[in-house]
């Protein structure tokens, strides 16, 4: 008999985002005259901007041209992107990082899964809880978690780092010593982000136990004010234990494009091995690059017109986040985010389960959100709602909910 990995049984469910996705459509069967509001699962609605829709259209044609033709990309991603990239997310904030640490994927989902291959099954690690199931999943199905306490909703080998409103979201140093770090700032679930300081403490309690940071900042073009870093890079000593990881999706509305990358820094050394040169081993054996025409596309982010114009479509979701915001604290409820993030963090009321909840919102209002309970233990009684719906969508959610009774 073929063995198979046994490490897929212990997962708890289906994943997350599938059952919201699953119950959407059968109540949406059930009830097909019901306008259903998707505020739920984070994905994109406003159309890609003029800059790149031109880059593709170039790109394209230059891919119909047996002279501009383009067949694999190089390992790390075309040297015109990655030089983009270091230039404006990085030197432009004073982080030390060259095009020749950048790794360019398909998704900062993809890498955020695949980046534990770097490290070995014995390794524990810390989440902040809530956290994005990703981190947690991949994890367990390399063996790393343990065994899955369904009472308890955690995982044995699991180090979890809650964030509550006690604390306000922000997590303290873990209390056993793990060897991996995952953080997300801002925060998906909760909207919050880490200061400066806080996220400073983290690179330095890595600097001194020889913990990585997993560092998701898929999220930090929503940031407001100086006093939230956008990169971990800004932060004194990262270079030597930190990876970052960053999307296209949220900030330039790549959803359906796919494009992200992974910085790995040539500082940053485990057991006298280069992290560095271990992820572009496996980057050149497992991936074949994203498309010429996406990369294009993306280095048009970068241009003075498509920096204008994606900061126009940001203040759009982040104007959503205000609607949302405003209008959740005006009917009464407790809730959190939604400044420096496109997401909202509601507490459930009346001592409702997550779950009780968002059966709630859809079935009374047709409004679609994500339980908290699904991103951990200490997201129970709370639901996620996303700014990334239509304008008019925001607005007539708050309405609907104005007259639901709490």
């Amino acid at each position: 008999m073929t063995p198979v990995n046994e490490n897929f049984a212990k997962l708890p469910g289906s994943y997350l985002f599938s059952t919201v996705a699953r119950r959407a459509a059968a109540y949406q069967e059930a009830h097909p005259e019901a306008e259903l509001i998707r505020l739920g699962i984070g994905d994109v609605t406003k159309p890609l901007v003029p800059a790149v829709i031109e880059a593709l259209h170039r790109a394209v044609e230059e891919m119909g041209r047996a002279e501009t033709f383009r067949g694999y990309a190089p390992d790390l991603g075309y040297a015109f992107l990655r030089e983009a990239i270091a230039a404006g997310d990085f030197q432009a904030r004073g982080c030390d990082i060259g095009p020749d640490e950048i790794f360019v994927s398909d998704g900062a989902k993809s890498d955020s899964a695949n980046i534990q291959e770097l490290f070995g099954p014995e390794a524990r690690i810390a989440v902040c809880d809530p956290v994005y199931p990703v981190y947690v999943d991949s994890n367990a199905m390399a063996g790393r978690c343990g065994t899955y306490d369904p009472e308890k909703e955690k995982w044995d080998r699991v180090i979890y780092m809650p964030c509550t409103a006690e604390n306000g979201f922000t997590p303290a140093l873990p209390e056993e010593e793990p060897d991996l770090i995952y953080l997300c700032s801002p925060n998906n679930p909760t909207g919050t982000a880490l200061s400066r300081q806080a996220l400073q403490g983290f690179v330095d309690y890595a600097g001194r136990t020889g913990a990585v940071i997993l560092f998701d900042a898929a999220y930090e073009a929503y940031i407001e004010g100086e006093e939230i870093p956008h990169s971990i890079y800004e932060c004194e000593g990262a270079r030597t234990c930190a990876i970052e990881l960053r999307s296209f999706s949220k900030n330039a509305g790549f959803t359906g494009l796919r494009l992200g990358y992974t910085v790995v820094p040539r500082d940053l050394v485990r057991n006298g091995a280069s992290l560095h040169a271990m992820w572009k081993r496996r980057h050149g054996t497992k991936f074949n690059g994203a498309p010429y025409i996406v990369q294009r596309a993306g280095e048009a982010v970068y241009t003075p017109e498509g920096q204008a114009q994606i900061r126009a479509q940001i203040g759009g979701y982040k104007d959503n986040a205000r609607i949302l915001r405003e209008g959740l604290e005006r009917a009464g409820y407790q809730v959190f985010g939604g400044v420096h993030s496109p997401y909202l963090w509601l507490k459930a009321p009346g001592g409702m389960t997550s779950w009780e909840f968002f059966d709630c919102l859809l079935t009374r209002a047709s409004i679609l959100g994500t339980p908290g309970s699904g991103f951990g233990p200490s997201g129970e009684g709370y639901l996620r709602l996303t700014a990334f719906g239509r304008r008019e969508d925001s607005v007539l959610a708050m309405e609907r909910i104005a007259g639901m009774e709490l």
